[in-house]
């Protein structure tokens, strides 16, 4: 069974979604729509509230909710509950929001919209470039992320070949490319950049993005070459990757006189921008 992630916009929201090719329906994360409906902060709170004054949504819980793995705000991948459409809709009734409507064609649409791309595959990436654009980021910018996305792919393909388990030991790797190259796990470069929730990728300038790119390819490239065959040579390969990209961002600061790894985000800079342009507007 082959599940893909995603994350779909939903009125400029994100909403964590697994795509499962045997079932071939989406798998939905119930915390996140209960978090754009209703404006909650702490989601999980509200659903147990909100299974208290349901009891019929109570009782069909286990069949309704399902756990599945996808990637929390700390960057690691845990069991989250989700629903697919029709367990969405169901649990949608217990929520009174004025998104309610809106939400459901929402859902309905992208349901419809993944059936088109499993017979056009290049609409999945006209998509992610629509996401990426609503949200104000450039095309140069996407451009990388995509790629980075396509090198992401064949590295974690190559963890799966050398006996690297999904969740933890992925999460633990990621660390040390990290830590190799720009000096900070995960989430210390998270923490670097101001972000919470916020995809640390999603939020790394051209230069971070395209270093990270040659990491982890490099982290590839010297797992196909070692064959690793557990994680404790894994791990090497990954620093070895990691470092590849260490020497490149050194000398590249040598040359230019400034640091690469930056507490810039789009967070920010979209904040930043905003300002500016109302100012223009207004002229």
């Amino acid at each position: 069974m082959t599940k893909k992630e995603s994350i779909k916009l939903f009125e400029e929201k994100k909403v964590r979604a697994v795509w499962d090719d045997k079932q071939e329906i989406w798998y939905f994360s119930i915390s996140d729509i209960v978090e754009v409906l209703t404006d909650s902060k702490d989601p999980k709170q509200y659903i147990k509230k909100m299974k208290s004054r349901d009891a019929e949504l109570k009782a069909n819980w286990g069949t309704i909710c399902t756990l599945v793995p996808m990637t929390s705000e700390d960057g690691k991948r845990h069991k989250e509950m989700a629903a697919s459409t029709e367990g969405v809709f169901r649990i949608i009734q217990s929520i009174p929001s004025p998104k309610a409507e809106p939400f459901k064609q929402w859902m309905a649409q992208v349901a419809a919209e993944r059936l088109n791309q499993l017979q056009d595959p290049e609409l999945s990436i006209h998509q992610a470039m629509e996401d990426y654009k609503r949200l104000g980021y450039s095309d140069n910018w996407i451009n990388q992320r995509l790629k980075s996305i396509e090198i992401r792919k064949d590295l974690t393909d190559q963890w799966k070949l050398h006996n690297v388990e999904e969740g933890i030991q992925y999460a633990t790797l990621t660390d040390i490319i990290y830590q190799s190259w720009a000096g900070k796990t995960a989430k210390e470069y998270k923490h670097f950049k101001g972000l919470k929730k916020e995809n640390l990728r999603d939020n790394m300038t051209n230069e971070e993005l395209v270093l990270n790119m040659l990491a982890e390819l490099s982290t590839t490239s010297i797992t196909k070459a070692k064959d690793p065959q557990n994680l404790e040579e894994n791990m090497q390969c990954a620093a070895e990757g990691g470092e590849v990209a260490r020497v490149a961002r050194e000398k590249l600061e040598s040359k230019t006189g400034r640091a690469v790894v930056s507490p810039l985000s789009a967070k920010r800079f979209f904040a930043e921008q905003k300002p500016k342009n109302e100012i223009e507007n207004q002229e």
